[in-house]
């Protein structure tokens, strides 16, 4: 008798933990609606880093556009005062690292956002041009101060 009393306690053990463990359709219903408030607070946050990352990373890259074109202006300044013989040679480099600043100015305007990836893949290979212009501007620095010498 003793062990049917537990027994008949354990089923109803069971089955009032398997019935309170069961959810309604209304509490799931909840619970995915929350889950879905969640993502998009998540998405709408990453979004609005993704936008301020590229507003950012644009300030940045026009002040080292407009730091070029100051010192394009510096080097045809410095070019006035070269023998003739380098002045054609000088101008011609300067020529094309004016239209390289403008060309790279003119790629960061026309972006349009294409989502995160991209972006990312853009401002890879953005900044790595945007270094190679520099060091072009050093190279044309440094052959200025081998050529005065």
């Amino acid at each position: 008798m003793k062990k049917s009393i537990i027994k008949i306690a354990s089923y109803f053990l069971l089955s009032g933990v398997i019935l309170a463990s069961c959810n309604s359709p209304e509490k799931k219903v909840e619970n995915a609606q929350n889950e879905v408030v969640e993502a998009n607070k998540d998405l709408d946050k990453a979004n609005q880093e993704y936008m301020t990352d590229m507003e950012n990373y644009r300030k940045e890259t026009a002040e080292r556009i407009a730091e070029n074109d100051t010192t394009i202006a510096d080097y045809k300044s410095r070019v006035a005062a070269q023998k003739k013989s380098l002045k054609a040679d000088y101008l011609k480099k300067i020529t094309a690292l004016e239209k390289q600043n403008s060309d790279m100015k003119m790629r960061m305007e026309n972006y349009k956002e294409e989502g995160k990836e991209k972006w990312e893949v853009f401002k890879t290979e953005y900044t790595h041009d945007m270094e190679a212009m520099t060091q072009a501007f050093r190279d044309l620095t440094v052959k200025n101060v081998k050529s005065a010498k």
